[in-house]
């Protein structure tokens, strides 16, 4: 029992001197990439006039989204079973 503890601790002595004898070049972090996009050309959808058509004219734009998103899926599930009916 007490050969494996004095394994160990030969084996934690070898690892601290391998790791004493690596020299360690610590990289300076590279600048971030230049954007391919400018952030100034950038801007937000100007809706014209209140707050509440904004919020209206957005609230459209969702559920256009998710009624195309829900047609889609619809589609490809008629797609897949019309594939499958004639296999079953």
């Amino acid at each position: 029992m007490h050969d494996w503890k004095s394994e160990l601790d030969a084996l934690v002595a070898e690892t601290m001197a391998f790791a004493k004898s690596l020299k360690v070049e610590i990289e300076r972090p590279r600048p971030p990439p230049k954007e391919a996009v400018d952030r100034g050309s950038l801007s937000v959808a100007d809706y014209g006039g209140s707050e509440r058509d904004e919020i209206r004219k957005r609230v459209e734009s969702f559920k256009a989204h998710q009624e195309r998103f829900m047609r889609e899926r619809e589609e490809y599930a008629d797609s897949l079973l019309r594939r499958i009916r004639p296999i079953t």
